[in-house]
């Protein structure tokens, strides 16, 4: 039976870039774990095992370094959409790159002395940023790619890892239950889950130049969404985490008009209260046993009335 190429695309994984910027005594530090997918006209090296529309994905590597020597790393946004649109408007056989990037954030360590070189590794979230960036094929795309007409930028980005807890202020009960239900109703639990979240900016946010033109606080943004996500799973009562992820992910498409989606992505790190019987002592919502595995998973997208839903439904899970 003959075949048919399907969708493809090649590029460099996880590129760990770090940038160090020296204003004199101080230091700054931009750590960045940078992986390039880029698609085309690329059905030659497949089927005919011709390489001549192949950028090396050994040059995507070193343009990563060279890029952040030449344009330093402003936030991982920024950082992106330059090595995407780089990538589309160098070469003819490349209509679409897609850069995804992790974030790792350092706090500073203070000192006494002047010196402020010295960092810790800091025990939060990991950061994590996807643009995509498609020009147009063949003729008309050369003109597009100098003029700027045809682009389309998709700029998600989110968060992972973000370890969250309530004490109290959560419920569980009036649940389905069949032959096979043995979980007890609680009116009184603790709360826990490790926030995964992917949020897409608006059109209007991303500026018609991509990295140039109309350029947002990319930082100012991702810690407002942050505190929004935050805020929010504080401030909720929680008759279910599913309850609990609707009210996380409404307020920051509520809160953040150039935000127009966030798909959310929460297991349940069950806590279960221990059986202290036993040993002739009460338990009264004190001690617990955090269980690893299994665990609950919990998912869902929260849109702007009226947009379209366009953040790929497992991106939220990629390790």
């Amino acid at each position: 039976m003959p075949t048919v190429l399907g969708q493809n695309q090649y590029g460099k994984a996880e590129t760990r870039v770090v940038r160090v910027t020296r204003e004199g005594p101080v230091h700054h530090i931009r750590d960045l774990n940078v992986s390039i997918a880029l698609s085309g006209a690329m059905s030659d090296v497949h089927t005919k095992g011709s390489n001549a529309g192949v950028l090396p994905t050994d040059t995507t590597k070193n343009t990563v370094f060279a890029f952040a020597k030449e344009h330093g790393i402003a936030s991982a946004e920024d950082f992106a959409m330059r090595l995407a649109r780089h990538f589309v408007s160098g070469q003819e056989t490349i209509h679409t790159a897609r850069i995804r990037v992790e974030e790792y954030g350092w706090d500073r360590i203070r000192t006494d002395g002047d010196a402020a070189h010295s960092f810790v590794r800091r025990g939060r979230e990991t950061r994590t940023a996807q643009v995509t960036y498609h020009g147009r094929s063949g003729e008309q795309g050369v003109q597009s790619r100098q003029g700027g007409q045809g682009e389309q930028w998709q700029v998600l980005s989110g968060l992972k890892g973000l370890v969250v807890m309530n004490t109290t202020d959560s419920e569980f009960h009036g649940y389905v239950k069949d032959r096979y239900t043995t979980l007890p109703e609680t009116r009184d639990r603790i709360l826990a889950t490790e926030v995964n979240a992917c949020w897409r900016h608006a059109r209007q946010q991303e500026g018609g130049e991509g990295e140039q033109a109309g350029k947002p606080d990319w930082d100012a943004s991702y810690e407002r969404a942050r505190g929004h996500l935050l805020a929010a799973f504080a401030g909720t009562y929680s008759l279910s985490l599913q309850q609990t992820l609707y009210a996380m992910g409404s307020r920051v498409v509520e809160q953040e008009p150039g935000i127009d989606e966030i798909r959310l992505s929460l297991p349940n790190k069950h806590h279960f209260l221990a059986d202290l019987r036993p040993f002739g002592l009460d338990n009264d919502n004190e001690v617990y046993f955090a269980a690893d595995r299994p665990y609950g998973l919990i998912e869902a997208t929260v849109l702007r009335d009226g947009a379209t839903a366009a953040v790929p439904v497992d991106l939220t899970n990629l390790p």
